[in-house]
């Protein structure tokens, strides 16, 4: 993305947290430029309807991965995440390691297999966070 896509999806998003309306052009627009930004780190090809959906599940994946690490890799010794298919070697979620290094952190038989894994880590990961959050507010309760 260019500087200037990106300071323009800042002004929508904004635009859009102070509960302005947008317009249907500026909706699509920003749908776009979340597109084109999500897509940075996913390297196969996503289209029809729920194209968007599982863009946003990569995204929200690959920043996760970059932030806590994953399996017997901290966040520390990740450098990027990428999410590759290939028609030969099937899909596969990658990583350049701080080391210089590059590893598959998983690999499928075909893309669908690993968006379904993407999204069912997502909804778990999200799933873990609501309990957190309720079982903050009860210990707050409870100091009160």
């Amino acid at each position: 993305m260019t500087q200037r896509e990106i300071e323009r999806l800042k002004e929508l998003d904004i635009k859009a947290s102070n509960c302005e309306p947008l317009t249907s052009e500026e909706i699509q627009e920003r749908n776009e430029l979340e597109f084109k930004r999500n897509k940075e780190k996913v390297y196969m090809s996503l289209s029809g309807y729920d194209k968007y959906y599982y863009d946003n599940q990569c995204y929200k994946f690959t920043n996760h991965l970059l932030k806590c690490g994953f399996n017997q890799y901290k966040a520390k010794d990740i450098e990027s995440i990428s999410i590759v298919n290939c028609t030969h070697y099937g899909a596969s979620i990658k990583a350049r390691l701080s080391s210089g290094g590059e590893t598959n952190l998983k690999t499928y038989n075909d893309k669908k297999e690993m968006l379904g894994f993407i999204v069912g880590y997502n909804e778990a990961k999200q799933g873990e966070d609501t309990r957190q959050t309720l079982a903050e507010q009860l210990i707050n309760q409870r100091h009160k």
